[in-house]
């Protein structure tokens, strides 16, 4: 049976909107298709339509979800034959890098009518100008948030007592690398957490297909939680082991989620502000980084942590509100493209698209025949 997994390529963040999106497929895939066109064209649609196609197929996949709206999709990849299907529009621009040998430009403004379109340039315009604004006004307020995050971090890394920290990273590490190191391995960078319309999401449970032990990281900010998943990640990574990494969705720099597939392990913080309870199945190793805090100490902040979690939590829900807003507007904004698109036409192009992507196992078989090497 098929397999999805879903992700975030990209970020609403205290940054900016933040992107990894050179990381949805590898250097070496075998096509990547670079889909243009305004809101409401349908790119999402194309890409949801051959995913579903691709499934009943038995492929696994991968969706790359849009942070602005987590019913949307920013990116498509099947895995097994080195193909993706990416939206290449702001903000997240996808140029090609070897045009016609393997990115291919899929451009649905093709199939719109101009002049309908020009009716609605002013409102067009209009509705960018607000949906800018809202995104603006989304980064000051996790501004903010990072702020008293941080500021909630001083006080408990003065109450954590480091060396038991560095003892738990060692044992986790003796469990974890029992392996000969192999060289350097590679890295995949992305978000499990994205602040979209709908609240605060996240679809880790999907990521997890595959992963026989799960290591559960809780505790206050500035306890250490990331830090140790930075250190997990350089330690597999010299290994030579593969690692997938997800970045905290307030803050980039900060790490969420370690995934390691070839020990079949994953590292996982579930403690606020972004709280996750794992439904997983298999072995769960609890890591407690508040054990070690000096509560005594700790006390002394109460008053002051309490105030930063308010505030994370009140400037997080401001970014929520104005990303939600951003969305209303981009939905009116649709309302003036779908009129004048010819989704029949683009109904034709998806099928056509979808039977080059089904020829793909046959070509690369004969190839193979034809060259005796491995494609």
């Amino acid at each position: 049976m098929s397999h999805v997994r879903k992700m975030f390529p990209g970020a609403v963040t205290y940054q900016g909107f933040f992107s990894y999106y050179n990381y949805i497929i590898e250097p070496n895939a075998q096509h990547i298709y670079v889909i243009k066109g305004g809101p409401g064209v349908g790119k999402s649609t194309f890409m949801k339509k051959i995913g579903d196609a691709m499934q009943q197929f038995g492929y696994d996949l991968e969706y790359h979800c849009c942070s602005s709206d987590n019913n949307s999709i920013d990116g498509l990849v099947i895995p097994k034959l080195g193909v993706a299907l990416l939206d290449g529009t702001a903000p997240h621009i996808v140029d090609p890098k070897n045009p016609g040998a393997v990115d291919e430009i899929i451009n649905l403004g093709e199939y719109w009518n101009e002049d309908m379109m020009r009716k609605s340039k002013q409102e067009i315009m209009d509705s960018n100008y607000q949906i800018s604004r809202y995104f603006k006004s989304a980064y000051f307020a996790l501004s903010e948030a990072k702020i008293a995050l941080v500021e909630w971090g001083f006080y408990t890394e003065a109450c954590q007592n480091w060396s038991v920290i560095d003892q738990m990273l060692l044992r986790v590490e003796r469990e974890l690398f029992k392996m000969t190191p192999v060289g350097h391995g590679e890295e995949r960078h992305l978000f499990a957490w994205a602040h979209t319309p709908q609240g605060k999401t996240q679809f880790i449970d999907s990521l997890l297909n595959g992963i026989s032990t799960l290591y559960t990281l809780q505790g206050d900010p500035g306890s250490g939680k990331s830090t140790f998943l930075s250190q997990i990640a350089a330690r597999a990574h010299a290994y030579g082991l593969f690692v997938e990494i997800y970045h905290n969705t307030l803050d980039p720099t900060q790490i969420d989620l370690v995934i390691i597939p070839e020990i079949e392990t994953a590292l996982v913080i579930t403690s606020e502000p972004y709280s996750y309870s794992p439904a997983f199945k298999g072995k769960i190793t609890e890591l407690d980084f508040n054990q070690s805090l000096n509560q005594t100490l700790l006390g002394r902040y109460e008053e002051d942590i309490d105030d930063c979690r308010r505030r994370v939590n009140q400037h997080i829900q401001r970014a929520l509100k104005n990303s939600k807003q951003a969305k209303q507007v981009h939905d009116l904004m649709e309302t003036y493209y779908i009129p004048a698109m010819d989704f029949a036409a683009i109904d034709q192009k998806r099928i056509s698209v979808l039977q080059q992507i089904l020829s793909m196992p046959e070509q690369a078989i004969a190839v193979t025949k034809i060259t005796g090497n491995q494609v």
